[in-house]
């Protein structure tokens, strides 16, 4: 359930957060003043500001914690595609700088490349990987491994070569494990019941004055709003508003020379 949920779009998930938590500030307001049970609950007014402190410390510390876990995510995802646009252009560059005949090592560079942002990037937003892009990093793989290149151009330009590829390899690795990650359920599960903690704990601080009670509610349930929607957003590193860009990629693939 919480994963259909962080598969919404931008504004329903704002709109289900809306709805959640304004029904339930709704529904606290009219337990204490409007229903049958309203003056057996405001027996209990007395309760001091600090009680409320206690379940909106927890609060606050979870939710910062579930957004530093999710923001380093992004950030891991950021550097994996960079690092492989990196290894792209060392690629393209020692293979142009190379004694050797490269031709089949570019071309299978800029197949795989091109691979990447036509077929693996879209499917990526639904944690999958392409096959024709594993192919085509086997295919890569085999051309730089040609014994050909050592002869040819020397031990060392055919090592820095295998590296520059064996470090896009293990890039693509890293970006797909990151596709495929998901927050586990129970933190944000929790992150959601502990708001409506604070709701109910701000409620029975505020039992005397019904507007000081909506206002309090209020002012919560709209900044619980804007800070796990926001949160939300940035669950998956490649789907959604904010999204890391594939334009490292692009600016490597533009980079390479086209074999003859």
């Amino acid at each position: 359930m919480i994963d259909a949920w962080l598969d919404l779009p931008a504004v329903w998930l704002f709109l289900s957060l809306l709805l959640f938590y304004g029904t339930a500030a709704a529904v606290l307001a009219w337990l204490a003043f409007r229903s049958p049970l309203g003056e057996r609950i405001r027996r209990c007014s007395g309760v001091v500001a600090p009680f409320f402190s206690s379940v909106a410390v927890l609060f606050a510390l979870l939710t910062g914690f579930l957004a530093s876990d999710i923001a380093e995510r992004n950030r891991q995802a950021w550097r994996s595609v960079n690092n492989e646009a990196s290894a792209i252009a060392s690629v393209n560059t020692l293979g142009l700088a190379a004694a050797s005949d490269t031709t089949a090592l570019r071309a299978a560079l800029q197949a795989y490349a091109e691979t990447v942002l036509a077929d693996e990037w879209p499917k990526m937003a639904e944690g999958l990987h392409s096959s024709r892009t594993g192919q085509a990093l086997r295919a890569l793989l085999r051309q730089a491994a040609d014994p050909a290149i050592a002869r040819e151009s020397g031990q060392a330009v055919h090592n820095t070569l295998l590296g520059a590829v064996m470090r896009i390899r293990d890039a693509r690795a890293d970006r797909l494990a990151l596709a495929s990650d998901r927050t586990n359920d129970v933190k944000w599960a929790t992150v959601l019941i502990l708001g409506l903690m604070t709701q109910i704990a701000i409620a029975l601080v505020h039992l005397e004055k019904p507007r000081a009670h909506m206002a309090a509610l209020t002012v919560f349930s709209l900044a619980a709003i804007v800070a796990l929607g926001l949160i939300a957003l940035q669950e998956q590193p490649f789907k959604g508003a904010l999204r890391v860009s594939p334009a490292p990629l692009q600016r490597a693939v533009a980079l390479i020379v086209p074999p003859p």
